[in-house]
């Protein structure tokens, strides 16, 4: 194929026959709100529904007297289905500003709005704590209270000794504040009975969980619990489990017998769904005085919430971006006053490299060397951790093709002397990431017809990533046929078994399924395992009008109960060590800053981004990804961040007129590029995880353009004006 495919759904989505969760009407639908806490922690004493139940179409209101149907569905990291233990509505129990205290439900949403507004609660308020560093958290020493072998600190060699005997030592620490996802799409459910039978419509990442937690919280058998999520406006992480919201919804449309809808605004997603949690991080690093690295200590601090522990991960890719022979990884849980927090794209390697990376380049400095030359110096093809090799690994090609592209050989080194005409500040920065390469068992049923119709269900959930693109560009490339002769079934609980699509293994779970169904039809066809095919003739031969195969696919290593427990809802990650190899995706950013002589404004005005994700599978969307990615970080490092209040809790930067993020302007010219090189062990394929590690060091690489600007060392996300001032 000469030319990449295109986005195959690009015209149905700006056309608006895409149908996303919340555009399903059927007939007889009623409308849901919620009423929310407005303390940050304590218990409701009263609730007084009268004045919402007076508004002209109201049908329902549901309170906590009212959830004898409702059950938790249990934290999606302790083995349950949801973003949270906690269910609300099923005592008085408010654990933060925000929780949904009631629901309304009526014939318009405007009805609903209004009567949700018009519930009126008393409280016994208790003390609360919203952030790191205030009276009345909870810190946890994580290994201690996580169940071994899950998220495990790294400790390898004698890592304080070797930073003790350092001639050359860095010690910083790094303060990453809370962000939210914000997807363009709202959270929102469609819950349908059908008799016994319940089908809901919403944008999820994870289809199973929402079918199998909802079965919990009803106490219904599974086979009656149906979900659909063709597409999701954006995933990001906060949509990886069964919200809030969905039980309510299905409770509703039970309890009235006809469909219920219910959105959650804007203001409401930053208090009733996951989130990026705050972080603090301290880093050193030791080193000879050429730059070797021979000891790094990573230690972490983060918020999680009361009912819930969130595990925390960053040491895991920071023990690998270089061949350090003495790591000390170490990780902490602040317990506050908010709901769970959870996956936002790179959850935990984004803050890890900021810290990381920085850090760093302050060892760079400290040593004379070349910001590149110093990561170059210190590359590895061997995990350090687990002593294996890696699957594939060509950061120093990104590295060096980057430099390249950007023309880092015109970077003069002393801070602050780059400057325009005009005495705008110009600094150039660089760093590097990762992300682990990880698979999901998965299922990929493909069906050929005599009409030339070739049509794929798989195991995966299209949240604008491009996976239908990959897919029929896989099929395209493998069977020589149109693509529009191709049909994408992804996200129906109906079809094949749903994993969680989530941590950059979407591509590299459900594309190998797909190839080893493709490599089944055509041993079914009698046909060679490579070539066109003629799919009316190799049917007619046959003497067949259709064909159908299923394939079931592993990561390497994963024992066939993989499999079981992904038909049981469960989840089956496997990666980055599997047995022979750890497997990782790297990334090289280069970035142009320039910081206005006055007010210090801060404008990113050229990056430069090379990726080593294996075999690029789908060029378009791939670059897509990247520069998403990249736009991402320019918000997350000079534009997002949660503002809480401490003392009424809540986030009070909740909607997106206040809480920042990059705009056109902002924007500036991104060049993508990509090693290209397949991996030759992860799968057949060759391809690894893209989407989470476009994001990886965009922030520390504008951090150190900034200190290469200006001179002045920025420690704490976001970057404002009174920083650099």
């Amino acid at each position: 194929m000469s030319q990449p495919l295109a986005r195959v759904d690009a015209f149905d989505k700006v056309m608006g026959a895409v149908q996303f969760g919340a555009d399903r009407v059927p007939p007889g639908l009623a409308h849901g709100a919620l009423a929310v806490a407005t303390i940050g922690r304590g218990r409701v004493v009263r609730i007084d529904t009268s004045a919402a139940e007076a508004v002209p179409g109201v049908r329902l209101v549901l309170t906590p007297r009212d959830g004898g149907e409702l059950a938790s569905a249990g934290f999606v990291m302790a083995g349950g289905h949801g973003f949270q233990s906690l269910q609300p509505l099923t005592d008085d129990h408010v654990a933060y500003r925000g929780q949904p205290i009631a629901l309304v439900v009526a014939d318009t949403p405007h009805a609903a709005a209004e009567a949700a507004a018009l519930v009126q609660a008393e409280y016994e308020a208790e003390p609360l704590s919203v952030d790191l560093d205030a009276d009345g958290v909870e810190v946890l020493d994580q290994a201690a209270v996580i169940p071994a072998g899950f998220f495990p600190d790294v400790d390898v060699g004698d890592a304080d000794a070797a930073f003790a005997r350092s001639p050359v030592r860095v010690d910083s620490v790094f303060d990453c504040p809370p962000q939210h996802a914000c997807p363009m799409e709202l959270m929102a459910a469609v819950a349908e009975w059908n008799g016994d039978t319940l089908t809901v419509h919403e944008a999820t990442q994870n289809a199973n969980a929402v079918r199998f937690g909802l079965a919990t919280q009803l106490g219904i058998d599974v086979e009656r619990v149906r979900v659909l999520s063709p597409y999701a406006g954006g995933g990001f992480g906060n949509r990886n489990s069964l919200q809030a919201h969905t039980c309510l919804a299905a409770v509703a449309a039970r309890r009235l017998g006809r469909p219920v809808k219910l959105v959650v605004p804007r203001s409401q997603m930053f208090h009733d769904a996951s989130f990026r949690p705050a972080s603090r991080h301290r880093v050193r690093l030791g080193a000879t005085v050429d730059g070797r690295l021979q000891a790094a200590i990573h230690e972490v601090d983060q918020q999680t919430s009361r009912h819930d522990l969130f595990p925390a991960n960053y040491v895991e890719m920071t023990s690998r971006l270089y061949g350090i022979p003495n790591f000390r990884g170490h990780q902490r849980l602040v317990r506050t006053d908010v709901q769970t927090p959870g996956y936002m794209r790179a959850p935990h390697e984004h803050p890890a490299a900021f810290a990381f990376e920085c850090a760093i380049d302050e060892l760079a400095y400290a040593t004379g060397r070349d910001p590149v030359d110093l990561r170059l110096a210190n590359d590895t093809g061997t995990d350090p951790v687990s002593g294996r090799p890696f699957s594939s690994r060509h950061l120093a090609a990104c590295l060096r093709r980057g430099a390249e592209r950007f023309g880092w050989a015109n970077r003069t080194l002393e801070p602050g002397s780059m400057r325009l005409a005009d005495g705008t500040l110009v600094g150039w920065g660089v760093a590097a990431g990762a992300y682990p390469g990880s698979a999901v068992p998965t299922v990929a049923r493909l069906r050929a017809d005599d009409d030339g119709t070739v049509s794929v269900q798989v195991g995966g959930h299209e949240m604008g990533q491009g996976i239908r693109t990959a897919i029929v560009e896989t099929v395209v490339r493998d069977l020589g046929v149109a693509a529009d002769s191709v049909r994408v079934d992804v996200g129906d609980t109906a079809a094949v078994p749903q994993h969680l699509t989530a941590g950059s293994w979407g591509t590299a779970s459900a594309l190998p399924a797909v190839h080893d169904a493709l490599q089944e039809l055509r041993r079914s066809l009698d046909l060679p395992p490579t070539g066109a095919v003629d799919l009316r003739a190799a049917l007619a031969a046959i003497g067949r009008a259709d064909i159908e195969v299923q394939a079931e696919t592993r990561a390497p290593g994963q024992p066939p109960e993989a499999i079981d427990r992904l038909r049981r809802g469960a989840m089956a990650i496997a990666g980055p060590e599997f047995p022979t190899f750890t497997a990782f995706s790297f990334v090289a950013h280069f970035v142009e800053v320039r910081v206005e002589p006055t007010i210090h404004r801060i404008h990113v005005s050229r990056v430069v981004s090379v990726v080593d994700c294996g075999r690029v599978a789908s060029p378009v969307t791939a670059a897509s990804q990247v520069g998403g990615g990249v736009i991402w970080g320019i918000g997350a490092c000079l534009r997002e961040g949660s503002e809480v209040d401490p003392r009424y809790g809540g986030f009070l930067n909740a909607d997106l007129a206040e809480y920042l993020i990059p705009v056109n302007a902002d924007v500036p010219r991104i060049e993508v590029d990509f090693v290209d090189e397949p991996d030759p062990h992860l799968n057949a394929l060759g391809v690894k995880g893209l989407g989470e590690v476009a994001m990886v060091g965009v922030a520390p690489a504008i951090a150190n353009a900034v200190f290469h600007a200006t001179g002045q060392r920025q420690r704490r996300l976001p970057i404002r004006l009174e920083n650099v001032l």
